[in-house]
């Protein structure tokens, strides 16, 4: 963490042109207990656990509000912070309103139960907030993913800390500052700053905290695990993943390519639902690949508010010389690199964090390039023969977020669906995310469901309740 004294600075940088857009100070060890403490009294003493629903639910509305209101300004802020093109920003934007509306709605309509009586009482169940919990969220599309944290934590009846990526410092402060204007008591929601290694650890540690709610990559999800399960408190982890994108000789093969190269190249690949294993039927195999190769291409690379921007620049330099090497381990496994391949040069390319638009096949399944998250826009490309190959190439990985089939047989459709191993299946789309329905993934790729009503149960604790109607008293055996 932070030294005590003269608080550290993270630097936020635009990965289109280099420039520094603002500086965040770190959060001390000493902020964070303090900040721990703080979110303590305004659970026991604001009155926002208590708060009636059909109140908080007008808070979180108000929020919601406020994100609307600001919408432009936070989409620019994003786009300065992390170089998504700025209509995706807008999108982001709207997703955490959509986020916060919903959790409004939940709290007005989600119910405990009675549960069947096998004696002379009546018993129920009722749902209780953790008190303090930690919220931490990934570089990536920040807004939004905050927002997918915090809405449900508050409509449970929480505080949150939450603690954005060191890569992605700005929309956090700004959701906050939203939130207190809105209605929020004070401290019932707090930002950390700081990098996931330090600071991030140190939450995590903290022993003030109840529940951690964590997106990001497998590793860092695993030490955030050990550290719950010695502290015996709950971990919610949404982690990364090599989401297999399927396309049969059936297929409208025109709709599937399409399909391919957005679930890919949207987002520069910075996605952890990024269809970025392409299994192509044999029989289709030449045809269909050919066609993904033109269309990426043929992708407009440019600043994020270029007039018809398709793919910005990576959200950091650094992250793209981590692309680059996966590139280059694919090269020296044998892959072919159809397409990109390179950071692109001239013009805006020289001052920003571009890399093109990459397909490789010519690797096995087990190369590591086809088992390992490049977290960029990296797409390999693999045959299959028949069902039984896909599932077991498809599933032969340790991750299990996501997959998308394309084929217009409804029986194969679902045997597949429900062959592969993952947590959302999309078939004849890809990528679609409503905040009512629940997103996690199996293996590797996390623990816990985020979105829907399992979204807010996963901020609650499940507390049953008995009312005794005996007409004699309790006998010592029964």
């Amino acid at each position: 963490m932070a030294p005590s004294g003269a608080a550290q600075e993270i630097i936020s940088t635009n990965p289109a042109t280099g420039a520094e857009v603002a500086r965040v100070a770190v959060t001390t060890r000493p902020e964070l207990d303090a900040m721990v403490e703080r979110a303590w009294h305004a659970f026991r003493h604001s009155g926002w656990k208590s708060l009636l629903p059909h109140r908080r639910a007008l808070v979180l509305q108000a929020i919601a509000d406020g994100l609307q209101a600001e919408k432009e300004l936070l989409a620019r802020l994003q786009m300065q912070d992390n170089g998504k093109p700025l209509g995706e920003c807008r999108g982001m934007v709207d997703s955490a309103i959509g986020s916060f509306r919903y959790y409004a709605g939940v709290c007005e309509t989600i119910e405990g139960e009675v549960t069947p009586s096998r004696g002379d009482y009546v018993s129920m169940t009722v749902l209780e907030p953790f008190g303090v919990v930690a919220a931490i969220t990934p570089w990536n599309s920040p807004i939004m993913n905050d927002a997918t944290k915090v809405a449900p934590a508050l409509a449970a009846g929480n505080a949150v800390l939450l603690k954005p990526s060191e890569d992605s410092p700005l929309l956090a402060p700004e959701l906050a500052r939203i939130a207190l204007a809105a209605g929020l008591p004070k401290d019932v929601l707090q930002v950390v700053q700081g990098r996931g290694a330090d600071v991030g650890a140190a939450l995590v540690a903290h022993p003030g905290v109840r529940m951690i709610s964590f997106t990001g990559g497998t590793t860092s999800g695993r030490a955030i695990a050990r550290v719950a399960g010695d502290r015996l408190v709950p971990a919610a982890l949404e982690l990364g993943g090599k989401s297999p994108h399927v396309v049969f000789a059936d297929a409208n093969l025109e709709h599937a390519v399409a399909a391919v190269v957005a679930g890919i190249f949207g987002s520069a690949g910075q996605s952890c639902v990024a269809g970025s294993r392409l299994f192509i039927e044999a029989s289709i195999y030449d045809q269909v690949l050919s066609a993904v190769v033109a269309r990426a291409r043929g992708l407009r690379l440019a600043l994020p508010d270029a007039d018809g921007v398709e793919m910005g620049p990576l959200a950091s330099f650094h992250h793209r010389e981590r692309v680059a090497a996966f590139v280059d381990r694919a090269r020296a496994e044998g892959g072919r690199i159809l397409c990109g391949g390179a950071a692109p040069t001239g013009g805006d390319f020289d001052q920003g964090a571009f890399y093109l638009p990459t397909v490789i096949d010519g690797l096995d399944a087990q190369a590591l390039s086809c088992q390992e998250e490049a977290f960029g826009p990296v797409l390999v490309v693999l045959p299959f023969k028949d069902e039984e190959d896909l599932i077991a190439q498809a599933n032969g990985t340790a991750f299990g977020l996501a997959c998308g089939i394309w084929t217009e047989n409804f029986k194969r459709a679902w045997r597949i669906g429900r062959a592969l191993e993952a947590g959302s299946v999309w078939i004849n789309t890809y990528k679609q995310s409503v905040v009512s329905t629940p997103f996690g993934g199996f293996k590797n790729s996390g623990i816990g469901r985020e979105k829907g009503i399992d979204g807010l149960r996963m901020y609650a604790q499940v507390k049953s309740m008995y009312f005794g109607l005996h007409e004699q008293p309790l006998a010592v055996a029964k």
